[in-house]
């Protein structure tokens, strides 16, 4: 069993991470989750779904989390949003008349707590099923306005095909010059779409800066693209059993799968007793914990 940390904050991506691949929370995960939140420490849930497919998942657990959607580009902390990042009206409909239609895909737009698709297509309704929600069918030119006066400015965009079309759309996008946005996967199937000045790690940053603590004081576990910054972020980098290998390459440590409660097993050797609370909100330092190391120490 590993020494704890100064542990403070658990920062946990959902899908691939927190739920398996049945989009089911394990009981071993959630009764892990809640000793630590019964143990003083905070929980956020960091994902690239919207706000209330997030809450969904907190209900599951049954304890209070910090909510961070949407890719990181809107966070929710006590009930009201804390921060937000949003792309311009102009870059939505770039992107819907140079890739979406050329590619023959339906566009997803987020922003803040609403959902919006400029039409139905089997992506589409697997993620109806999945989150229990339904987006609003939208003409991309009507939320973009076209003059850009009170159009929807986006916190993030969402393109979701067949893993080929994903791959095509990502090196053109990884092409373009000057973009205004960045990307990155949150599976095989779904190319993320979110500004610049946006990513999970940033969010965790805004987080700390919320809460007047340091990065190290975070725990922060995930699997995918998506993950990559959050992990290199935190104090402590969790990367999935099933996690891609360039999260494992940089991860301070790799769990078990997600089909195998990986989470449970990252906690329960990481965060064994109550949080320690620094009253003077200083900041600490946490030495590096390599993976060869810390397999050493748990077996």
């Amino acid at each position: 069993m590993q020494d704890d940390k100064n542990c403070r904050f658990v920062c946990i991506d959902i899908d691939g991470t927190l739920l398996n691949d049945a989009k089911v929370l394990l009981p071993e995960v959630k009764r892990a989750v809640k000793e630590q939140y019964e143990n003083g420490r905070r929980i956020a849930l960091v994902s690239g779904r919207m706000p209330c497919a997030v809450s969904q998942i907190e209900e599951q657990l049954g304890i209070d989390c910090i909510k961070i959607c949407n890719a990181g580009t809107f966070i929710i902390a006590d009930g009201k949003c804390i921060r937000e990042e949003m792309m311009s009206a102009h870059v939505m409909r770039l992107l819907y008349e140079e890739i979406a239609e050329k590619h023959n895909v339906a566009l997803w737009v987020y922003q803040g707590y609403e959902w919006y698709v400029n039409r139905i297509d089997n992506f589409v309704e697997n993620e109806m099923r999945i989150i229990r929600h339904k987006p609003n069918i939208r003409n991309i030119y009507e939320l973009s306005k076209y003059d850009d006066n009170n159009g929807i400015c986006p916190n993030k965009l969402l393109i979701a095909a067949e893993e080929e079309k994903v791959n095509a759309i990502q090196t053109e996008l990884g092409m373009w010059s000057n973009r205004e946005f960045d990307i990155a996967r949150s599976s095989k199937n779904y190319l993320e779409i979110f500004p610049k000045s946006a990513d999970k790690g940033k969010a965790i940053m805004a987080l700390c800066a919320f809460y007047h603590i340091s990065p190290e004081d975070i725990i922060a576990i995930g699997d995918q693209e998506l993950d990559i910054p959050m992990i290199e972020t935190a104090g402590i980098g969790i990367a999935m059993g099933n996690a891609i290998q360039e999260l494992k390459d940089i991860a301070d440590f790799v769990t078990l799968s997600n089909n195998e409660a990986g989470v449970a097993y990252a906690l329960d050797h990481f965060c064994h007793s109550p949080a320690r609370i620094d009253p003077s909100g200083a900041e600490k330092e946490i030495k590096a914990i390599k993976r060869e190391e810390l397999c050493n120490e748990t077996n």
